[in-house]
């Protein structure tokens, strides 16, 4: 056999296959390094066990419930913790023995934070709300003169009503502002009462009926209004929280008067507790003030 005829055979037999290589060409080592890429390192993965069960246990944690709350034996939840003391993702107290979040984890999570766009990270999660819906739905903030409208997303009905961004909510008319006004303090919301409805004999409420208004929405974890705000408009919305001093956002879904029955409210209200919960989570809330999810 010539050089060129064996160089034809080799190139022939690696298309096909031959020696270990598959019909692209790929090899056995390739496959197996490929699968190992995909699997990840396990021992990131266990390690980051560890450091979950010292973020659910809400402060200094000893060995024993390090290792419960990990699900692995103490030696070994041990050989982890010594590990993460040494790049300081965990610190232990040299008076207790007592674990707790490390120095450069606190560090990770500011860095987290500051680099955090709520508003945007929220909006990611409108389109599929109004998607699963069909109904218009929107975002709001908390601003100076009250909710301010930063998204909206119009929906498959036509609404008696065209809401730009950075239009101002009243607090008692509107959904969202029900919402604020249930889960800010008074310090915010009273200035804003006062310029929006005038003196307390002015309001269409009394100060009993706003604080029923509050408690409704925090115990069912939406608020509802129909036709307070724009003849022939009902909305229903639920608070977004997020972590450490930020305030939260509002979300909500406008949809017809007439098409608020007390059936396609529940659908509404589960799919707007759980995408306000999904948001929640990605922003860091860990559960302070319990969304009433299992009213979904």
């Amino acid at each position: 056999m010539t050089d060129r005829h064996r160089l034809s055979a080799v190139n022939a037999k690696t298309f096909r296959g031959g020696d270990g290589a598959d019909d692209q060409g790929v090899t056995s080592a390739d496959a197996v390094r490929d699968r190992q890429t995909r699997q990840g390192i396990q021992s990131v993965e266990i390690a980051m066990t560890v450091l979950l069960a010292l973020e659910s246990g809400a402060g200094p944690m000893s060995l024993s419930q390090i290792a419960a709350k990990s699900g692995m034996q103490p030696s070994k939840a041990h050989r982890y913790l010594v590990s993460l003391s040494r790049v300081g993702l965990v610190a232990q107290s040299p008076a207790s023995g007592q674990y707790d979040l490390g120095p450069a984890l606190r560090r990770l999570g500011a860095e987290s934070l500051r680099r955090m766009d709520e508003v945007s990270l929220a909006s990611e999660h409108m389109p599929g709300l109004r998607d699963r819906t069909q109904h218009s739905v929107n975002l709001a903030v908390w601003g100076d003169s009250g909710p301010v409208i930063v998204r909206w997303d119009y929906g498959a009905y036509a609404l008696p009503i065209t809401v730009r961004v950075g239009a101002t909510m009243p607090l008692l008319a509107s959904a969202v502002g029900r919402v604020f006004l249930a889960y800010l303090p008074k310090v915010l919301t009273a200035p804003v009462l006062k310029a929006q409805y005038g003196p307390d004999d002015k309001r269409p409420f009394d100060e009993d009926e706003i604080e029923q208004v509050k408690a409704t929405v925090r115990g069912e974890g939406v608020a509802f209004t129909s036709g307070s705000l724009i003849p022939g408009l009902a909305s229903l919305a639920a608070p977004v929280f997020t972590t450490g001093s930020s305030l939260p956002l509002a979300a909500a879904i406008a949809l017809p008067k007439q098409q608020a029955t007390p059936k396609v409210l529940r659908s509404l209200r589960a799919e707007l507790l759980a995408t306000t919960a999904a948001i929640s989570a990605e922003l860091g809330y860990t559960g302070e003030h319990e969304p009433a999810s299992r009213l979904a």
